[in-house]
């Protein structure tokens, strides 16, 4: 076996500039194609889904518009449970590969802990909650969206409560439509629906989901593994592993299965998919991006050195890890920004190796294009950082 290809951290950020959109000329034309290139968007946080597509189009003018024709129109897009117990918004097509590769063992946990604690708390048995289930989806279909309580109108045994963790300190009562349909929610029986406000609204309703084939779990997670690494990669197992939340030997499973490559990668080794070894080439010209918190490229590796220096990290990331909005230029993140009250856009750079007039003119400009197409909306990041506060403050 020959000494594995050395890819370093210029080429990996020019993959990442044209795989993931973000260079001027290899952004998309519509958030379809968007979420095809990155496999899944962030979902956790509505606005993400919006703010991720309209930083990769070529003319985010009608991103708002386009994106929820996709999601609640067409269809083309959906919003479901996916890796790590995450919300994404997948291509449709790919809902099935989801569900197999990482919905099911999540959906038999969910199901078991929701029978144990009603059990525990004295609640109905299993073919009572199966009847409600039932009855529930079958109203679903009839109204075909609606809100939990617009569907306890219909199913009047959703409204039970019952007690949780009684004894404990985070003792609390849990209601069975809340419950029920996050179940139904991670075994890909319904989705998210149109929210009940704007595009920034967490507040959904609820649809049925999109009939999808089953398919084997190893067949489904190696073409979800192909996917990603066409996506992103390389990659180390750790990321891969950080990613889809998988076990270690099911990432490898995979890997074997679509013949990936192992290649050296400052942190260790790495794999691209097979025949994905080659150099490639980067973009014509730097570029620079703003995008949101959550955002999928800044959340694409659980190794971020090569993109981003460890020493920005405490600024742009809560205490949990999620990662608030970003500045990039050429590849790195360098920088934040934010919203404030009076809807300007403003940013600060926190790296300024390699930041001289060219990208800090080219930030302006995609302050102004993001500004030019969010308008009057207010945005607040779900999960809030230091920086993003210290901005929207100032």
């Amino acid at each position: 076996m020959g000494a594995q290809r050395y890819i370093g951290a210029d080429e990996r950020r020019a993959r990442l500039a044209l795989r993931q959109r973000l260079a001027g000329r290899a952004r998309a034309g519509t958030p379809e194609e968007v979420a095809g290139a990155l496999v899944a968007l962030h979902g956790t946080d509505p606005a993400t889904v919006y703010l991720a597509v309209g930083a990769r189009l070529a003319d985010p003018a009608r991103t708002v518009e386009e994106t929820g024709r996709a999601l609640y129109e067409d269809r083309s897009l959906v919003r479901m449970h996916g890796m790590r117990h995450t919300v994404f918004v997948f291509p449709t097509a790919l809902t099935a590969v989801v569900h197999a590769s990482t919905g099911l063992a999540v959906a038999a946990r969910e199901r078991a802990a929701l029978l144990q604690h009603m059990a525990t708390a004295g609640a109905p048995d299993a073919a009572w909650l199966k009847e409600v289930e039932e009855s529930a989806l079958a109203a679903l279909a009839r109204r075909g969206q609606a809100t939990a309580a617009e569907l306890a109108q219909d199913e009047p045994r959703l409204r039970e409560q019952f007690v949780y963790a009684a004894g404990k300190s985070y003792e609390g009562m849990h209601t069975v439509s809340t419950r029920l349909l996050r179940v139904l929610g991670v075994e890909g029986r319904v989705v998210r629906g149109r929210p009940l406000g704007s595009w920034t609204s967490s507040r959904f309703r609820w649809a049925v989901a999109p009939a999808h084939a089953d398919l084997d779990t190893a067949e489904a997670q190696a073409e979800l593994l192909r996917r990603w690494l066409d996506a992103c990669g390389p990659a180390t197992e750790a990321d891969l592993k950080w990613w889809t939340g998988w076990r270690v030997t099911e990432v490898r499973r995979a890997l074997s299965a679509i013949g990936a490559e192992p290649v050296a990668l400052d942190e260790g080794t790495g794999y691209v998919a097979g025949s994905d070894a080659d150099p490639v080439p980067g973009p014509e010209e730097p570029w620079a991006a703003l995008l949101p918190g959550l955002d999928p490229t800044a959340m694409g590796w659980q190794q971020r050195d090569w993109y981003l220096a460890p020493e920005l990290r405490p600024r742009l990331f809560d205490g949990s890890g999620n990662v608030g909005p970003t500045v990039w230029w050429d590849g790195r993140v360098v920088g934040g920004w934010a919203q404030r009250p009076d809807g300007e856009i403003t940013w600060r750079i926190l790296d300024e190796e390699g930041v001289g007039r060219e990208a800090l003119a080219a930030i302006e400009a995609e302050a102004e294009r993001l500004s030019g197409w969010v308008g009057t909306t207010r945005i607040t990041p779900r999960f809030r950082t230091p920086l993003e506060k210290e901005l929207t403050a100032g």
